[in-house]
């Protein structure tokens, strides 16, 4: 089944569950938000997005500009902010089976819906 880490304020992340909806194919919504990925789990999302921790950083937000811009920080303590400030995950990532996108433009959502 497909899921979308999903944050309702997001204009992208609302777009992409238009396509889900559209898309007719069952899918769950996970607002990780209230419900962040574990470890283990950010680490399965990083590998099938083939992304390093730090490339899935949103570093237009506060908490980024604050405490983290221009820190030099290892992949597992990327992956510790990520899970204590979730707001700080790139959204919205869409995950089917083994593939996963970051649906941004929304026009990506074709690579998991087609």
């Amino acid at each position: 089944m497909i899921q979308i880490f999903h944050n309702n304020r997001c204009s992208k992340s609302r777009c992409a569950v238009v396509e889900l909806e559209k898309s007719g194919q069952p899918f769950e919504v996970i607002n990780y938000l209230e419900t962040p990925p574990t470890e283990t789990e950010l680490i399965a999302i990083l590998k099938k997005l083939n992304f390093k921790p730090v490339d899935l950083i949103r570093k237009t937000e506060k908490v980024y500009i604050e405490k983290y811009k221009n820190k030099s920080l290892s992949d597992n303590e990327w992956i510790e902010v990520m899970i204590t400030n979730p707001i700080l995950i790139e959204r919205p990532i869409v995950i089917d089976g083994d593939k996963a996108i970051i649906a941004r433009p929304t026009e990506r959502m074709n690579e998991i819906l087609m």
